[in-house]
């Protein structure tokens, strides 16, 4: 019941009680002792009434206490709501340690689940429902998701987090920052970004610069700058120092050893290429396919049969085969047998 309405109510029979009592039942007055304390002489229709006004301030008084009480327990309902609304915003973008606080059960129960379940709005959710922080949230999640940069500062996130490296990719996709402003500033980008951006970068770095970021190396990269050397466009002069020190960068096998040595057979001069090898193939054991391939690739047979003729009978049996079927004047392409 509504306090206002109850007192208009409570007013009007109040006032009927007392009128019907001082019209129709008697116009008298008395004096009562109240624990032995005379009280004024006052008409038996204001004693009559004087009770009801009394019921009427304590229930008035019941009702506020407890109308008060409920606005508290609403209150916390509000609150809490207004907590899952962040905690669920908080999931879209993808926060690390989320932990609300709630007062409610029915609300604690929630916020658990989703301060501990990874969400991700799908494509089919539209930035038009009942909550406006939730749509922005969405509509920066799409903006993102299509390639605009937008401003996640208000947001706190770190830069590992997948939505902030996906916005530094689309400024530095959209020309806003340079690869050498990502390598140059590392601590402030994600690895992977500093690692695409390192890729771009070799295609036109000079030899100093490559070497400078070169713990973003990886064998793309890698073979990038080897396409480069002595090439027609953007040509690299590299000394075998030089490249046996990005090598020790990546952990190389066999085939990777083999694949330099293809890519190098463009570009490098055969006795730089042999020289490489040779070094190679003395410090490591998985080096030394790729220096038999450079030698049979570059016509070397003297120190190639050298090799095969101090190996053990079950290694480089391909090259043993291809060896034989030359020495038959069977001609056919080194890269066959590798």
């Amino acid at each position: 019941m509504y306090i206002k309405r109850y007192t208009i109510a409570a007013l009007i029979f109040i006032i009927l009680a007392g009128w019907y009592v001082y019209a129709f039942i008697t116009q008298d007055s008395m004096s009562l002792d109240f624990f032995g304390i005379p009280l004024p002489s006052l008409s038996i229709a204001l004693w009559v009434v004087l009770p009801m006004i009394l019921l009427y301030l304590a229930s008035v008084f019941h009702m506020a206490f407890y109308s008060m009480l409920g606005s508290f327990k609403l209150r916390k309902y509000e609150k809490d709501y207004e907590k899952l609304i962040d905690a669920i915003i908080e999931a879209y973008l993808g926060k690390e340690n989320r932990n609300h606080v709630f007062k409610t059960p029915r609300y604690k129960l929630l916020g658990e689940l989703v301060d501990n379940t990874v969400l991700f709005p799908s494509q089919t959710l539209s930035a038009d429902t009942a909550n406006e922080k939730i749509n922005n949230v969405i509509k920066l999640i799409n903006n993102i998701k299509s390639g605009e940069v937008v401003e996640l500062k208000k947001y706190s996130l770190p830069a590992d987090n997948a939505l902030v490296i996906q916005n530094e990719r689309n400024r530095y996709k959209k020309g806003d920052i340079s690869a050498e402003d990502i390598l140059s500033h590392a601590n402030k980008y994600d690895r992977n970004l500093c690692v695409e951006a390192y890729t771009d970068y070799v295609k036109t770095a000079p030899l100093y610069a490559i070497e400078k970021y070169k713990e973003f190396l990886t064998k793309e990269a890698l073979f990038i700058i080897l396409q480069r050397v002595n090439a027609s466009e953007n040509a690299l002069e590299v000394s075998n120092d030089a490249l046996l020190a990005l090598f020790e960068e990546l952990d190389l096998d066999k085939n990777d050893y083999i694949k330099i040595s293809t890519v190098l057979a463009g570009g490098m001069l055969p006795e730089q290429r042999i020289k490489l090898f040779e070094t190679l193939s003395e410090e490591k054991d998985e080096a030394m396919d790729a220096y038999l391939y450079t030698l049979f690739d570059l016509e070397m047979l003297a120190p190639a049969d050298e090799i095969l003729e101090n190996s053990q009978p079950n290694e480089y049996l391909n090259f043993k085969s291809y060896r034989a079927l030359k020495e038959c004047n069977k001609h056919f392409n080194i890269n066959l047998f590798i």
